[in-house]
C-alpha cells in the first residue's frame, strides 16, 4: 500500500517564513534554511516552498535562499511562485528544487504546463490551485489569492492534468489558517477527476484532521499544512504514530 505524505509548506516572504489566515495578515514565523533543516530531521516527508509574493510583485523566484533550503535538506523539495516560462522551471530544478508548482504562469499560459511536462518529464509539474467558493462555485483565484480568474476550478484542474501536470496541490482559501479541518468537499471533487496524487492543503489544526481527511478521501495522497507544524501545535512524530495507529499507512 502506498503510504501517505506529510508535507511541511514554507510560505516564504522577504527571505523569512510567514503564516497568515485566508491567504492574508501574515505574520513572521521563521528562517527558511532552519525550518527546513528542522523538519527534514523531524519526519517530513516532502518539503513545500513557495516564494508567496513573486507573482503578485512581477519578479522571479529567489534562488538564493532557496539553494540554501535545498543544500541543506535530503527529502524531495517542491518548489513555486513567479514561475511563468520553461526557462523559471529550468533555473529552480537547477537550483534543487525536485518539483516545480505553477499556478498564475499556467493561468496566464496553460501551454506551459505542456512543454515543461514535455522537458522534464510530468512527476516534475506540479499545478497549485488556489481554490475559493464564489457564489456556490469553487473558483480558480491568481497572484497568491489576491485575485478572482472567473475560472470554475474543478474542469481547470483536469485540464492542467491533462495537459501534463503530474501532482495536484489543492489549496483551499476558505479553509486556508482556519485551523477547522480539511476542505474535503472540495478535495473530493477535485479526486473525482483526476488520477494524478492529490495533496490537501489548508485546514489543518489538530492531528484527528489528517486521519479525518484520508479515512474520508482514500484517493488523497498527502496532507500538507503550515502553522501547526511551524508553531508546534503537532509533531510530525506523533501525526504519523497516530496514524499508523489508525492504520493509515506513513514512513516512520
Amino acid at each position: 500500500m502506498i503510504t501517505k505524505r506529510i508535507i511541511p509548506c514554507l510560505d516564504v516572504k522577504d527571505a523569512r517564513v510567514v503564516k497568515g489566515v485566508n491567504f492574508a495578515g501574515l505574520s513572521d514565523v521563521s528562517s527558511p534554511v532552519e525550518l527546513a533543516k528542522y523538519y527534514c530531521e523531524n519526519g517530513a516527508d516532502e518539503l513545500v516552498f513557495y516564494d508567496i509574493t513573486a507573482s503578485s510583485d512581477g519578479r522571479k523566484l529567489f534562488t538564493d535562499i532557496l539553494k540554501e533550503v535545498a543544500s541543506t535538506i535530503f527529502i524531495p523539495l517542491t518548489v513555486g511562485g513567479g514561475i511563468n516560462t520553461v526557462e523559471d522551471f529550468d533555473r529552480v530544478l537547477k537550483s534543487g528544487a525536485d518539483k516545480v508548482s505553477v499556478n498564475s504562469g499556467a493561468i496566464r499560459n496553460p501551454n506551459l504546463i505542456y512543454e515543461a511536462a514535455k522537458l522534464y518529464g510530468n512527476q516534475c509539474v506540479v499545478i497549485s490551485a488556489d481554490v475559493k467558493r464564489v457564489d456556490g462555485e469553487f473558483r480558480v483565484f491568481a497572484k497568491g489569492g489576491r485575485e478572482d480568474t472567473g475560472i470554475e476550478a474543478i474542469s481547470w484542474i483536469k485540464r492542467c492534468v491533462d495537459l501534463g501536470a503530474g501532482e495536484v496541490v489543492l489549496n483551499s482559501i476558505d479553509t486556508d489558517g482556519v485551523k477547522g479541518g480539511f476542505d474535503l468537499e472540495m478535495l473530493e471533487a477535485v479526486c473525482n477527476v483526476v488520477d494524478v496524487p492529490v495533496i490537501a492543503s489548508g485546514g489543518a489544526g489538530k492531528i484527528e484532521d489528517f486521519v479525518t481527511l484520508f479515512k474520508t478521501l482514500p484517493k488523497v495522497d498527502a496532507g500538507l499544512a503550515a502553522s501547526i507544524f511551524h508553531f508546534g501545535e503537532v509533531s510530525i512524530t506523533d501525526l504519523k504514530n497516530t496514524l499508523l495507529k489508525e492504520n493509515i499507512p506513513v514512513r516512520i
